[in-house]
């Protein structure tokens, strides 16, 4: 017989149904059977605190708590003069930290202590004055009873008899339409509030075929000539510098372009590099300023990699490939600005965006 059988009994070993078996004892055959009622293992001995007894360890108590609270009223009173009579240029040094505003300082000790004050009084009156008193309720059923229960089924059907609502259809009708329209006014003005809905405006920009490049801040055209390899120009739309009113600010910052020069061998031979030139004039090429990630500038041009840098989060576009994201969060290439010449030689749009510029939204098809 083998030795972990219930029959082969180990010096040791307690009997069976007597206790808990431990894990390293064997099997201990049981007899399956529960006690009728368990026994109640009662509430420890009650220990009473010090200033239940100590009227004078109770008088103690009160006053450390007392002087929390004091400690508060002080921390708040420092935070209302420093908010009202520390220059928030002075500096102080502190240590670890360094130099900080002297305002900010004293403000945040003011309100911690505050706090502090509070809480750690709430807490030490709490466990010192406050009655311990230790209470034993007894369990008993939740649920109400069949009968309540039933008498409660009854009382709404009564009411709705009563009512006439389940005699009275048209009464019915009415009543529900009634309470479910009036939620309508609420809900007008909390979406009229939010303001006229874009419509567009997200995925359009001054940009037309036809418009010219023009420098900015200086507001004047440029030449193809003018620009020269590795230059870097900051571009607006024709005409953009005529907008007045709040729209103005809006319209410049989706249309600012970047226009740099490339030597036409220098975009990669691949479906994004051909398309890149081809969109450009003899190397020159015009991408949205607008970062696709969050819409900062993108404003660092590497001459040597050709690569955009956006300085907010770092996302990388690698001009040469059609702008495509080679490093950083950003999620697609920068838009480009198909560009080509008029008669006089000036660097003109020869279409809109063909996407949305900046980053993306719920709306967009591209």
């Amino acid at each position: 017989m083998s030795e972990n059988t219930p029959d082969e009994s180990r010096p040791g070993d307690p009997e069976p149904g007597s206790a808990a078996v431990r894990l390293d004892q064997g099997h201990v055959q049981g007899d399956g059977g529960l006690p009728e009622q368990f026994q109640n293992p009662g509430m420890p001995p009650h220990e009473h605190r010090a200033a239940d007894d100590d009227p004078k360890a109770a008088k103690r108590a009160e006053r450390q708590v007392a002087g929390l609270f004091l400690l508060s009223m002080l921390g708040t009173v420092l935070f209302i003069v420093a908010y009202f009579m520390v220059d928030v240029e002075t500096e102080v040094y502190v240590p670890i930290t360094g130099q900080m505003s002297l305002a900010n300082l004293l403000l945040g000790l003011g309100l911690a202590l505050s706090l502090l004050g509070i809480g750690l009084g709430a807490v030490q009156w709490a466990k010192t004055l406050m009655p311990d008193t230790e209470v034993v309720e007894m369990r008993h059923p939740l649920r109400s009873s069949k009968e309540s229960r039933d008498g409660f089924v009854d009382t709404m059907l009564d009411g709705a008899e009563s009512s006439q609502l389940t005699r009275r259809p048209l009464l019915k009708a009415t009543f529900g339409g009634a309470m479910g329209l009036f939620s309508l006014p609420l809900l007008v003005q909390l979406v009229g509030s939010l303001g006229p809905l874009p419509k567009k405006d997200l995925s359009t920009t001054m940009w037309t075929e036809g418009k010219r490049l023009m420098l900015d801040p200086e507001a004047r055209p440029v030449k193809a000539s003018d620009v020269t390899i590795g230059s870097v120009f900051h571009i607006l739309p024709e005409g953009i510098m005529d907008i007045h009113g709040p729209d103005r600010l809006t319209q410049i910052g989706k249309a600012t372009v970047l226009m740099m020069r490339l030597n036409p061998e220098d975009f990669q031979d691949t479906e994004k590099g051909r398309k890149a030139r081809e969109w450009g004039y003899q190397g020159i090429v015009a991408y949205s300023k607008v970062c696709t990630h969050v819409g900062c500038p993108v404003g660092l041009y590497e001459q040597t990699t050709h690569h955009l840098l956006c300085p907010c989060h770092q996302s990388t576009f690698d001009v040469t490939n059609d702008c495509e994201v080679i490093f950083g969060p950003a999620g697609r290439p920068l838009p480009q600005l198909k560009i080509t010449v008029d008669g006089e030689g000036y660097l003109i749009a020869d279409q809109e965006f063909q996407e949305p510029v900046g980053p993306s939204f719920w709306e967009r098809e591209s």
